[in-house]
């Protein structure tokens, strides 16, 4: 059931045998994965049915170095599934490896044990790993450039024509004997005792507190809240739970991401459909550069990628980018679109298009907003009509003379990269979350080196000619959030370098794991969130073993 705490107090409820905090793709994963199985389950969300002012002042948070964007997490059901673009891709072997050149790094699972999860997950609309490795091979061979690499490897990104939203796909769950959703139920903190987890503290925006009782929980709160949530619950460790090696919101990943370097062309291109992204059979994907794993092991750099956008005529036009965001939100116009690029391919016509969406796209809109970007498309109407000729009548393709770089970077492992709570408080009384982190020495280096040899490869290649300056950049361009909070509370073997075990729980609490970003030791440079998924229908194959036996046991 469904209990709306702006709305009515809580009911008052036995004990649960797991609560979930947060009903993102992390939180919405393990609850559909557990509905079936007789565990009496409550998910607490801090947000409502749609987004509200409150609940977008209790996300904010204070940043130094690279700025968290607003709309990177959301406090509404669904989470952040409700606003991203989709764009996916399974971590790569590197990610899991001890690297002797990073002080940190090397999962405590294989990768190989995370391929059946991943598998499982293409039940939630991401493409199979059978389809990343080989899906797009027919693009590249009808492509009008087919290069050869030494020291580079492509890697393929697909995103779901219509983005999943986990709360409109999965929210029937609710529906379900001993399955209970409640919204606009903000936990201020975990409360302990007997060296465990007992209780959540709610609060709703009726200015009503509760408690909700539970076996076990479960934090999916996304990257920098399980970090903020675990240094507020203090009952079993000063520092916050299980803080108790100071580990808890360290070693704080991203992909920072921007654009710099621009490839004249040696000669026009017209199709490049592999290259320059394309809707594929219900994906829209593209491949993206990075170094070999061979070389990034013998030159220690990291797995950073970058991809080609090709320049129109029209490109960074906000009119088209407008355009193309009322075209998103037209269910009409992308049926029809989508239903096109399941009989054939259909190459994107501008960067908007793809999974990688921009501010202007994402940030949110009220009527006066969508009444913007109207306006947007009126101002701008010569490169608009010019785009949308293009895009309607596909018979006359325009001609690329040049590309250029967007690059997404991976960062080592650092610990002074961190979440922190700072001295000033939000409207609940709470710490404000204090976002710190910025690219290391070997992070630039490492996309340095990866723009060097592409000028030298797309020169042997015959492509064109990289101009480049990013050697001396200052200050450094690429300085974007790409809303991939990672790191924060670890997986690792060793509770002195990490916060939580192989099977996702606190190394000095019994009853309390995490899900989503947090948990990752590296980031690579794939989009989290199919890994996100698989990891956490893996913990709830592991929380449906434990928390089901035990149960069996109160009941025999």
């Amino acid at each position: 059931m469904i209990h709306d705490l702006a709305e009515a107090d809580a009911p008052r409820a036995a004990e649960y045998d797991l609560v979930i905090v947060g009903s993102g793709p992390a939180g919405m994963t393990v609850a559909r994965e557990l509905a079936d199985s007789g565990l009496r389950i409550a998910v607490l969300e801090s947000g409502r049915r749609t987004p509200t002012a409150l609940g977008d002042r209790l996300r904010r948070v204070k940043s130094d170095g690279i700025r968290i964007k607003d709309y990177s997490r959301e406090r509404v059901f669904g989470g952040a599934s409700t606003t991203w673009a989709g764009l996916a891709s399974p971590l790569d072997a590197i990610d899991f490896e001890t690297r002797p050149f990073l002080a940190e790094s090397g999962w405590p699972i294989a990768r190989e044990e995370l391929v059946p999860f991943w598998a499982a997950a293409a039940r939630y609309r991401f493409a199979s790993l059978e389809r990343f490795a080989t899906g797009l091979s027919e693009l590249r061979e009808s492509g009008e450039w087919r290069p050869t690499w030494r020291a580079l490897d492509e890697k393929v990104f697909l995103a779901a024509a219509e983005p999943q939203n986990f709360a409109r796909e999965h929210g029937a769950i609710f529906e379900r004997a001993g399955v209970d959703l409640f919204l606009d139920a903000t936990v201020l903190e975990l409360r302990s005792a007997r060296g465990a987890v007992e209780r959540a503290r709610i609060r709703s925006s009726r200015g009503g507190e509760s408690e909700l009782a539970a076996r076990a929980f479960v934090l999916a709160t996304g990257g920098l809240e399980n970090a903020r949530l675990l240094l507020v619950s203090r009952d079993l460790c000063e520092r916050g739970l299980g803080n108790e090696h100071d580990q808890v919101g360290r070693w704080l990943m991203n992909h920072p991401k921007n654009y710099h370097g621009v490839v004249a062309l040696a000669r026009p291109i017209v199709e490049l459909p592999y290259f320059f992204g394309a809707l594929h059979e219900g994906f829209a994907g593209y491949a993206g550069l990075r170094f070999s794993e061979g070389v990034q092991r013998e030159r220690e750099l990291l797995n950073s990628y970058v991809r080609f956008e090709p320049l129109f005529p029209w490109s960074d036009s906000r009119g088209v980018e407008s355009l193309v965001a009322l075209a998103k939100r037209s269910k009409l116009v992308m049926r029809r679109v989508r239903g096109k690029g399941k009989a054939e391919t259909v190459s994107l016509r501008d960067y908007s298009e793809t999974g990688d969406d921009s501010d202007l796209q994402n940030e949110r809109k009220t009527a006066s907003g969508w009444l913007g970007l109207g306006w947007n498309v009126v101002a701008d109407a010569p490169k608009v009509s010019r785009y949308a000729y293009h895009r309607v009548f596909g018979r006359a393709r325009p001609k690329v003379r040049a590309v250029r770089l967007r690059n997404f970077m991976e960062m080592e492992p650092d610990p002074e990269n961190r979440v922190l709570l700072g001295s000033e408080r939000d409207e609940y009384g709470q710490p404000e979350t204090v976002v710190r982190h910025r690219p290391t020495a070997r992070d630039k280096s490492s996309l340095i080196a990866l723009h060097a040899a592409l000028r030298e490869e797309l020169a042997a290649n015959g492509f064109g000619k990289l101009d480049s300056s990013l050697e001396r950049a200052e200050p450094w361009p690429i300085d974007q959030d790409a809303s991939h909070h990672l790191g924060t509370t670890r997986m690792g073997r060793d509770p002195r370098r990490s916060v939580v075990d192989a099977e996702l729980k606190l190394h000095a609490v019994p009853n309390v794991w995490l899900a989503g970003g947090s948990v990752f030791p590296t980031s690579g440079s794939a989009n989290p969130t199919f890994t996100i998924t698989a990891l956490s229908i893996r913990l709830a194959e592991h929380l449906r073993a434990k928390l089901g036996a035990k149960r069996a046991e109160v009941r025999a």
